[in-house]
């Protein structure tokens, strides 16, 4: 499977750009989401997970982990498959007008 990237570009004030750093996800198949580049993952509270300066990660999809969100494996002891092609997404739905 082809892993998702994406690079983009922020406009700076004096209209220049900025370029920034790839990340890159990949699904992998009865696995987990690999997550490599340069990110941050946060909590619901929006406190940020101390990586210890990885640029690298698994991310659980199985649901067993121990370390969630994190991946420890346990996808391989519980028999986890989902196979995930690449595909075109629909148009995302138009935000109602705000009141």
């Amino acid at each position: 499977m082809k892993p998702v990237s994406r690079r983009a570009t922020l406009p700076r004030p004096n209209s220049e750009e900025v370029e920034l750093a790839e990340t890159k996800i990949t699904v992998k198949n009865n696995g987990s989401l690999r997550v490599e580049g340069e990110f941050t993952i946060y909590d619901a509270e929006g406190k940020a997970f101390d990586l210890s300066g990885r640029t690298a990660i698994s991310l659980c999809r199985c649901g067993h982990s121990e370390n969630k969100p994190f991946c420890d494996g346990s996808h391989k002891k519980v028999g986890f498959q989902s196979e995930v092609k690449a595909r075109q997404l629909p148009p995302s739905a138009p935000k109602p007008p705000a009141a």
